[in-house]
């Protein structure tokens, strides 16, 4: 090239001599981490069918309450009904909540709903009894050389959970593929990265949120095959403000935490391990030592976060996800959760036949959610978001 005498700044990036520069790297501002699955981690097994099951046993239950509002006397009655006769056997030590009393039990009617007891068993003092008051079944005193007592058992149970088809169609022409790309090598896997990220990013919202149809759950030509999420599995540990004697502050509090943590470590053996909020809510348990904050003189870094939460009934994680809806906390015990491909369905790249000129497949994946024991996780909603 003949000597111009111009200089860099004289030539302009619009002349020919003078190269454009761009950044070999393409910048996503878009969400697509996923954070409750990265923390839940692979599964050890896949699914084997479309409807995916488990099964789920649990232990004789030692509490029943007291079905009876007829007293005679509510200090010295001995027989008045329970919800559940039959989950008591003569020689039980009970003790009713919030009492002092023993009592032992002497005869059962599973008939009539009704047990009878000794009031005031060894020396203790009687005190009222009244309806709907818990009764705490203690153990059960044999007598020397008696014959065994009838057998009694529990059922296991089948649970399941339906899996779900994530596809991603992927297209790229003859021309764009020949073509040299600035910051791309391949367009084809390019495309097929994007694509992968946006399923993964749409699977956890499903796993979270999503629930499955009311009628024909299986799928068919017309009605679509979706898993059910964590939160429409969850009924037995649902805690919202001012309900059923749950703190009537709809702030998040760690009062409210600690006492849903309580309430489900009372009626289940698991230790919820695992907290996942959205943003408001994660900046409420930030709060939770706001008050207790201390720096030193030569502290230059200002922290207000809360990773881990730990009480009495479980060392919690706090994971921020972007697909929990704003008002509310998803409480999990996470031994008790996975995150499951049907075998050999985990997301892939399907080549497919091409018409023309042009590469064609689909990234597809097919996955299902199993949640074991319902009872052992909550939630707290209806918390306020501004």
């Amino acid at each position: 090239m003949a000597f111009t005498g111009k200089a860099t700044y004289s030539a302009g990036s619009a002349l020919p001599e003078i190269a454009e520069d761009i950044s070999d790297i393409v910048g996503i501002v878009s969400p697509y981490e996923t954070p409750l699955l990265d923390h839940l981690g692979d599964p050890v097994r896949p699914a084997a069918s479309t409807y995916h099951e488990w099964l789920e046993d649990e232990l004789l239950p030692n509490t029943d309450a007291i079905d009876d509002n007829t007293w005679s006397d509510p200090l010295t009655d001995t027989t008045f009904g329970v919800d559940n006769a039959d989950r008591f056997r003569i020689g039980d030590q009970v003790r009713p909540a919030g009492s002092d009393e023993l009592l032992l039990v002497t005869a059962t009617d599973t008939g009539a709903g009704t047990i009878t007891v000794v009031r005031g068993y060894g020396g203790t003092t009687a005190e009222d009894l009244a309806d709907n008051q818990v009764l705490h079944i203690l153990g059960n005193a044999a007598l020397e050389g008696d014959d065994s007592p009838a057998v009694r058992f529990t059922n296991r149970s089948r649970k399941g959970n339906w899996t779900q088809i994530f596809t991603a169609a992927v297209r790229v022409s003859g021309s764009d593929l020949a073509v040299r790309k600035l910051s791309v090598a391949d367009e084809l896997d390019y495309q097929k990265t994007e694509r992968l990220r946006e399923m993964l990013r749409d699977l956890e919202a499903t796993v979270i949120n999503g629930t499955s149809p009311s009628s024909d759950p299986q799928g068919s030509g017309t009605v679509r095959r979706t898993m059910k999420g964590l939160i429409p599995h969850l009924a037995t540990n649902v805690f919202e403000p001012g309900v059923g004697g749950f703190p009537v502050e709809t702030d998040l509090t760690e009062t409210q935490l600690n006492l849903a943590l309580r309430l489900i470590w009372e009626q289940s053996s698991s230790r919820i391990d695992t907290v996942v909020v959205g943003g408001y809510q994660k900046r409420r348990i930030n709060s939770f030592i706001t008050s207790s904050r201390a720096y030193g003189p030569d502290d230059v870094a200002y922290r207000d976060m809360v990773g881990v939460y730990e009480s009495d009934f479980g060392v919690c994680r706090v994971v921020l996800c972007r697909s929990v809806p704003p008002d509310c906390a998803i409480l999990l015990d996470s031994s008790r959760v996975d995150v499951l491909p049907l075998a050999g369905r985990s997301f892939h790249y399907k080549p497919l036949a091409s018409a023309g000129d042009y590469e064609a497949g689909e990234v597809i994946g097919e996955y299902t959610c199993e949640l074991r024991n319902e009872n052992a996780h909550g939630i707290i909603k209806g918390l306020d978001t501004a």
